[in-house]
């Protein structure tokens, strides 16, 4: 494979991959319509950080793990669903209730990690595709592909901010009915 076609196949599985870690930032600023620039970066900055490690531990684990692997593989979609079920119902809760303090507050650091879990889970299967690759190569990859995740979900990020100026306070029931559709996505296609 050439150096250009690598590169360009690195590109092309991070913007597939960041679908739903674009979504999840969709909702994130829905449900926070004054984050500021410097918290942007860092909730894009944890779903390019899942992105870039969980091909890195699916190459891992073709290399050292497999069969462990292949015999967890079945559960990902189903561990996804319920993380990202439990978050959006979380934020639909808080939404309904109408406390306008909460439903303002800035999504919390643990709910952050488990939609960064349930987001990149199934990139831990791009180990596979990049199992041929020499570590170094593999590592570029994944850098590739966290840095195109990290640039996707900015965007969503502006827009979920936009939107959620103008929901006010339906906003965090709107996100969390997209992150729920979002785990119902990854149950029934992965």
């Amino acid at each position: 494979m050439t150096d250009r076609l690598w590169v360009l196949n690195s590109i092309m599985l991070g913007v597939g991959l960041a679908m739903d870690a674009f979504s999840v930032s969709l909702a994130n600023g829905l449900h926070e319509p004054g984050m500021s620039r410097r918290r942007m970066a860092a909730v894009a900055g944890t779903f390019g950080g899942f992105q870039t490690l969980m091909p890195l531990i699916g190459w891992f684990l073709v290399h050292e793990l497999l069969e462990l692997f292949r015999a967890a593989e079945p559960y990902i979609p189903r561990v996804a669903f319920i993380l990202l079920l439990l978050i959006g119902g979380n934020m639909i809760r808080e939404g309904i209730r109408g406390d306008e303090d909460e439903a303002a507050a800035a999504v919390s650091f643990g709910a952050l990690m488990l939609q960064g879990v349930a987001t990149s889970i199934d990139a831990l299967s791009v180990g596979f595709t990049i199992a041929e690759l020499p570590a170094v190569r593999a590592l570029a990859s994944a850098l590739i592909i966290g840095a195109v995740t990290f640039a996707i979900c900015m965007a969503g990020l502006v827009i979920g901010r936009k939107l959620g100026t103008k929901l006010a306070g339906k906003a965090s029931v709107l996100g969390g009915i997209i992150l729920i559709a979002i785990g119902i996505e990854i149950l029934f296609t992965h």
